[in-house]
C-alpha cells in the first residue's frame, strides 16, 4: 500500500473510545469518548485537526502557486449527531475559511479548490453533511 507513497504512517488504536491511540513510533494521544468528561481527545476532535489543516495547507498552496503570500485561518466544526430513525450516527462537518486582505469572494474561490484538492476533503467526497463557508480573517 506504500510503495510509491510520498509519506506513510501507521496509526493504532486497542482501546477503542478509552485509553490511548498511537502512531507507531510517535505521537501518542489520549482517548475518550465525546460524550463522556473524561481526559483526552476523540474522534470528532482529531478529524477536525486533520481536515482544518489539510484544507490551510492547501489553500496556502494555492496562493503560494499563484506568487501570493498571506496568511489564512481554517476553523471547522464537527458535530456527532443522531441519525433521525435513532439507529445510527453521523459527523455534521462545517468548515470556514478567511484569508487576510481578501475579498468574501476570492476567498470563497480560494476554499472551494482547497476543497477539491485537499485530500482529506477528498475523503470526504460529497458528503451529504458538509458545508463550506467564507468568515473574516482573524488572527
Amino acid at each position: 500500500m506504500n510503495k510509491d507513497a510520498l509519506f506513510h504512517t501507521k496509526v493504532v488504536n486497542d482501546a477503542a473510545l478509552e485509553g490511548e491511540a498511537y502512531v507507531v513510533d510517535g505521537l501518542r494521544v489520549l482517548i475518550s469518548d465525546p460524550l463522556s468528561n473524561g481526559p483526552g481527545s476523540n474522534p470528532e476532535e482529531l478529524f477536525g485537526l486533520a481536515w482544518s489543516t489539510c484544507l490551510n495547507a492547501t489553500i496556502q498552496a494555492l496562493l503560494k502557486g499563484r506568487g501570493l503570500d498571506a496568511k489564512s485561518r481554517v476553523e471547522v466544526d464537527v458535530s456527532f449527531k443522531r441519525e433521525a430513525d435513532g439507529r445510527g450516527f453521523y459527523f455534521e462537518l462545517a468548515a470556514r475559511a478567511g484569508i487576510e486582505g481578501f475579498e468574501e469572494n476570492q476567498v470563497e474561490k480560494y476554499l472551494k479548490s482547497a476543497h477539491r484538492k485537499c485530500p482529506v476533503s477528498k475523503i470526504i467526497g460529497d458528503y451529504q453533511h458538509v458545508s463550506l463557508s467564507v468568515m473574516p480573517f482573524n488572527s
